[in-house]
């Protein structure tokens, strides 16, 4: 009975040291799990939402100095650019956008696999007054900038511009270039495009018929701004798409940043690659083909007119042969007739009788004419006996 009291027992809850043991192993168990969830969420979330962050070794230095500059939070593996600018701060960013910067002595830098990165930067006065900033910012892909303050010693300070009491306007979506070039582009003609984006108003007062700043750069050149006004009325808190023209000079090609500014701040910059005007270089071409050409058969030419000329030979005419009479010839036995007939063997004229026969036999201007198919010798003659006569 003691060795079957025991399972019994078990079964029925008789040992409540067992169930305790049991659940105290399944709550360890959930302790031991728990701490793992939470960091990770936790860890996704901030990864999530980290944004562009910039913090410097030195929060002063001067002209000839260098400072290290670490970034976090950045797209991996993007190229940056890091400047020192004046005229800025981090609230209200770099006004007058990179004319207010020492572009010169800037330095590009490329995150790390983890967004992150360290670079060095050498202090230098920018062109306008501090207040001063580092001016992190992306150069290809979504945009992207950073500030840090920073203070260039030596450098002169000035008062920052006053903002307006109005609408404050800002770049809520990015802008794109739209339109095409055409067959004339090809052949020189100035590229154009419209800058399409999206702006809302921050302020407080609706913003009408605002006046923008559109400006092209190509390389390391400061942009060239014109000014765009766009037709309309912005309210508080809303929002608007506007296009605004972009036109570069004739036989542009290359790359170039559009950049935007409204309030002297600029709001958005954006990348515009041109091709090469293809239809120019085989202008050139041809021009260089055809030219030569042309000049070389005008030169051949003036050299043929100039040139002397030696004295030609005057043209002899061929007289026709003058009509000889012919001379008596000697006189020979009769019915001979001359050993030589007249010259191109032609016979000589014969004097006929009046009946249209011979003349006398004694007559002197008697001749026999020459036949092809007989001799002077084989002529026949009167004197002379042929076959069959005596």
């Amino acid at each position: 009975m003691t060795g079957q009291a025991g399972p019994v027992a078990l079964r029925g809850g008789g040992h409540p040291w067992a169930a305790a043991v049991l659940c105290t192993a399944l709550l360890m168990a959930l302790l031991t799990a728990l701490p793992v969830l939470p960091p990770t969420t936790t860890a996704s979330a901030s990864a999530a939402e980290a944004k562009p962050a910039v913090s410097l070794s030195e929060q002063q230095a001067g002209k000839g100095g260098d400072i290290t500059v670490k970034g976090s939070g950045w797209r991996p593996r993007a190229l940056l650019m890091m400047l020192i600018c004046g005229r800025s701060t981090t609230d209200r960013g770099v006004i007058g956008g990179t004319n207010s910067c020492a572009n010169a002595e800037g330095r590009a830098v490329t995150t790390d696999a983890r967004g992150a990165f360290r670079k060095k930067l050498p202090v230098s006065e920018p062109p306008v007054p501090c207040p001063c900033v580092v001016h992190v910012a992306t150069v290809t892909g979504e945009p992207a900038t950073a500030d840090a303050a920073f203070v260039v010693a030596g450098h002169p300070i000035a008062a920052l511009p006053k903002e307006g009491a109005g609408g404050r306007l800002a770049v809520l979506a990015t802008p794109r270039l739209e339109g095409e070039s055409g067959v004339l582009t090809w052949f020189g003609a100035p590229p154009a495009r419209r800058l399409a984006l999206t702006v809302g108003n921050l302020g407080s007062t609706p913003v009408k018929d605002p006046v923008f700043e559109v400006g092209t750069a190509h390389g390391v050149f400061a942009p060239q701004w014109e000014e765009r006004q766009w037709r309309g009325t912005i309210p508080s808190g809303r929002k608007a798409r506007i296009e605004l023209p972009v036109e570069l000079t004739a036989g542009a090609h290359g790359d170039y940043q559009v950049s935007l500014r409204y309030g002297g701040k600029v709001l958005a910059e954006q990348p515009w690659g041109v091709g090469r005007p293809w239809g120019v270089t085989l202008f050139w071409v041809l021009l260089c083909l055809v030219v030569p050409a042309a000049v070389f058969r005008i030169g051949m030419a003036i050299v043929d007119k100039v040139r002397p000329r030696a004295a030609r030979p005057a043209k002899r005419t061929r007289k026709p042969p003058a009509k000889r009479t012919p001379k008596p010839g000697r006189e020979r036995g009769p019915g001979r007739g001359p050993q030589h007939g007249p010259e191109h063997g032609a016979a000589p004229d014969r004097p006929t009788g009046p009946g249209g026969g011979s003349g006398p036999a004694g007559s002197p201007a008697t001749t026999t004419a020459a036949l092809p198919w007989f001799t002077p010798d084989s002529a026949p003659s009167e004197n002379r006996p042929t076959k069959g006569h005596s």
